[in-house]
């Protein structure tokens, strides 16, 4: 891969992150592995739904877009151990299916907080009916 400069990096990352801005902004909570691609059909148990800021992500700094505030999902869906994560707009394909041509999707990795996961959790195991709330959510688009 090329070099590629902080201003193109920081430029990309925001263009990424305003797809999700206006309030439609999704992040699905997944038990199992990630899907070869964002646009092949959700695999695991949903394990809950959460809801982006209006405003996604303040602009990126070093390629780097920490993501504001993310209303929690008071009620999990069902019980189980969060092994990735799908971003999506709720004006779109239905994020369990595969995804069509036009969609703004992306699959994440996950992981207990301080663990290196793009999406963070203080505890990964859910239980249905708990809440699902998100610590950290970062997207990084590297120099190189």
């Amino acid at each position: 891969m090329p070099g590629i400069s902080t201003n193109i990096r920081n430029a990309a990352v925001d263009a990424i992150t305003a797809l999700f801005d206006g309030g439609t902004g999704r992040v699905n909570i997944y038990t199992g592995s990630k899907p070869a691609t964002p646009a092949t059909a959700a695999t695991g148990t949903l394990l809950g739904t959460l809801t982006l800021s209006s405003d996604a992500a303040p602009a990126a700094s070093n390629g780097v877009a920490s993501f504001n505030a993310i209303t929690e999902d008071t009620s999990a869906d069902a019980s189980g151990t969060a092994g990735w994560a799908r971003v999506y707009n709720s004006d779109e394909t239905a994020p369990g299916s595969a995804g069509g041509a036009s969609d703004a999707r992306i699959d994440l990795t996950v992981s207990a907080t301080g663990a290196g996961g793009e999406l963070q959790f203080a505890n990964t195991a859910f239980v249905a009916g708990g809440g699902i709330f998100i610590t950290a959510f970062t997207l990084t688009m590297p120099a190189t």
